[in-house]
Formats: structure tokens, C-alpha cells, sequence
């Protein structure tokens, strides 16, 4: 009994021991992995740019940088909550002055050139040109996201030249023109 009981512990052990030294290896090689794209993706969600800077600051030497983007960035949010603003403020401004309109009211010097029908045609361009405006918005905000997302998954991508295709064309057998393909993986 003492036997079978002291084999158990040995294995157990054995066990254990195998346990503690793959959970080690998985913390190294956590700790070797700092670049998280989910970081990116999320710093980029909260504050727009946010992921790409990320990525620059991750980005080895050598490599192309991504700080660049940022600029772009605002600038075509800017762009867009600029003209949601405009199109929203402008489509108020005609339904006020239809409004007054029908109850009788002064006219807005703008708008007088327009009868009642147009101002409902123009009312109604405004509001499909905000809501395109607000459309083109989030499309930007999910896209600057997605590229912090894939900026950050070639953050540790390798592009020397170890690794190629060559493509070069070729005589065969004196009488025929084809491609030869060449993969060198090193």
C-alpha cells in the first residue's frame, strides 16, 4: 500500500512540476509580447489617433511609421462633424422660416427667394446631407479604428529581404517564352 501510495505522490509531483514549468513559459513569452493590437484598438476607439501613435512608438527602426495618419485623421472628422453642423443648422434655419411662413410671421431675407414648395424640397436635402454627414462620420471613426487594428498586427510583421518572390521571365528549350518563380525563405 505504501508502495502504490508513494508511486502516486512521485507522479503527482511529476505532474506538478510539468504544470508550473508550462504556466512559466507562457508568462515569458507573455512579457516578451508587450504590442497589443487590442490596446491599439481600444486606445483608438477612445480617443481617435490614439492607436496610431500607439503603433509608432511600438514600430522598430526602420520600419514605416504611422504618427502620420493622425493629421488625416482630425482632419477628416473635422471635415465631416463640420459639415453635420452646417447641414443641421441650415435645414433648422428653413423649417423655421417655413414655419413662419404658414403662421403669417416675418421672412428671412436668405430664404425669400423661395416659395414654400421649394423651401419643403430644400428642408428635405438638408436633412439627407446631415444624415450623410453623420454617416460619413462614424465611417470614419470605425475605419481609423481598423486601421489602428491592423496597424498593430504588423507592428512585428517581417519585411527584409530574407523573405521574396521573384518573378523573371524565361527561354524554354529555345522555341517557348515562360515565367520562372522563385520563393527564397531564409
Amino acid at each position: 500500500m505504501r508502495l502504490v501510495f508513494g508511486c502516486w505522490i512521485f507522479l503527482m509531483l511529476g505532474f506538478c512540476s510539468t504544470a508550473q514549468e508550462i504556466v512559466m513559459e507562457k508568462n515569458d513569452l507573455d512579457t516578451a509580447q508587450k504590442h497589443s493590437v487590442k490596446k491599439a484598438v481600444i486606445l483608438s476607439a477612445c480617443l481617435p489617433g490614439a492607436g496610431q501613435i500607439y503603433n509608432h512608438l511600438a514600430m522598430p527602426k526602420g520600419k514605416k511609421k504611422a504618427y502620420w495618419k493622425v493629421p488625416i485623421i482630425y482632419g477628416s472628422l473635422g471635415a465631416a462633424t463640420y459639415f453635420l453642423i452646417q447641414n443641421q443648422l441650415t435645414q433648422s434655419s428653413i423649417k423655421t422660416e417655413y414655419k413662419s411662413r404658414l403662421a403669417g410671421g416675418l421672412q428671412n431675407p436668405t430664404w425669400e427667394a423661395y416659395d414654400n414648395q421649394a423651401l419643403l424640397t430644400l428642408h428635405r436635402q438638408y436633412l439627407d446631407w446631415r444624415d450623410l454627414s453623420m454617416l460619413a462620420f462614424f465611417a470614419l471613426y470605425g475605419f481609423q479604428i481598423a486601421d489602428a487594428g491592423v496597424e498593430a498586427h504588423f507592428v512585428n510583421f517581417d519585411v527584409s529581404n530574407d523573405i521574396s518572390l521573384l518573378i523573371k521571365p524565361k527561354m524554354l528549350h529555345f522555341n517557348g517564352v515562360g515565367v520562372s518563380l522563385q520563393f527564397n525563405f531564409h
